[in-house]
């Protein structure tokens, strides 16, 4: 690699470092401030993120993030005001930015949501409604872990009008498996409570579906005809039914596995291998058997 290649490689991969470190800052921000309430737990989680973030404190706006944090911490300025300040910065520098890749960055603010609500260790209803709000309104991140997932506990937590300590235990559990509390009281306090929740893999909740060219797997045992016969479906469609998952994959359809106590679930080792290809960047959709034979009744 020539010099010049090597400068130009190590320019983008600043830029993408920094605007990386920036999203999950606005997401953080975002769900810190859900509830109208800024507590000592939370101002840690933006020191920490600034601790994280040091070897980009001689860049703009980064300099101007660390003495704002820095500020908060000795208490300079009041907390609301300083999370107000960062927030403008950040909606500034995306007004600057002219490579804003729109999915990867709302990607990153969804992960830096998602950890600021968790910031202390604690979620309450009006941040798991906002942050309803924020995925419905964000749809085009549609088929992109972790937003299938996500939005599948929250429809299911908000579908009855009341929220149970249980079903936040579970959005805990879910968010533990891809954020990293620095706090480690926090931290170890969110591993207790959520010792025995194991969330597996989610179904996309009103999944939108092409058929022409794209691949289908179906795994589980169905209770809506039989597999022979959704194969047969899937192929007047336009799709192609395989056997196997594997990077070709678009769609997984899961067979219902007759759990009353949770509609979005669903197990199995295709199942497995679909949502640690979508943890790597693939965006194969999982769809429940129910949400998936509706949509063939929709079009046959």
């Amino acid at each position: 690699m020539s010099n010049i290649d090597q400068i130009t490689l190590n320019i983008l991969t600043a830029k993408s470092q920094a605007d990386k470190a920036i999203n999950s800052l606005k997401g953080i921000l975002v769900g810190i401030n859900l509830d109208g309430e800024v507590n000592e737990k939370e101002i840690n989680e933006l020191k920490k993120w600034a601790q994280t973030h040091n070897n980009l404190i001689s860049r703009n706006p980064f300099n101007e993030f660390m003495s704002i944090i820095a500020a908060t911490s000795t208490n300079s300025i009041p907390s609301s005001e300083a999370i107000e300040d960062l927030y403008w910065l950040c909606q500034k520098y995306e007004a600057d930015n002219y490579y804003y890749n729109v999915v990867t960055t709302d990607l990153q603010t969804l992960q830096g949501l998602c950890h600021g609500i968790l910031a202390d260790g604690e979620i309450n209803e009006r941040e798991i409604h906002d942050l309803h709000k924020w995925l419905e309104d964000n749809d085009h991140l549609n088929t992109y872990y972790p937003y299938d997932e996500l939005r599948s506990i929250i429809l299911s937590i908000v579908s009855d009008g009341k929220i149970e300590e249980e079903e936040i235990l579970v959005l805990k559990a879910y968010f533990n498996q891809f954020i990293k509390i620095n706090d480690k009281e926090v931290s170890e306090k969110i591993k207790n409570e959520t010792s025995g929740i194991n969330i597996f893999g989610l179904c996309s909740s009103e999944p939108n579906v092409e058929f022409k060219g794209k691949t289908f797997c179906i795994t589980g045992v169905l209770k809506r005809g039989n597999r022979e016969s959704l194969h047969n479906d899937i192929l007047k469609l336009g799709g192609i039914p395989t056997e196997s998952v594997n990077k070709k994959t678009d769609y997984l359809i899961v067979g219902d596995n007759g759990n009353p106590a949770w509609a979005f679930a669903c197990y199995g080792r295709k199942v497995e291998k679909a949502l640690n290809m979508r943890k790597d960047g693939h965006t194969i959709v999982l769809i429940h058997e129910f949400d998936f034979c509706d949509i063939i009744d929709d079009l046959l």
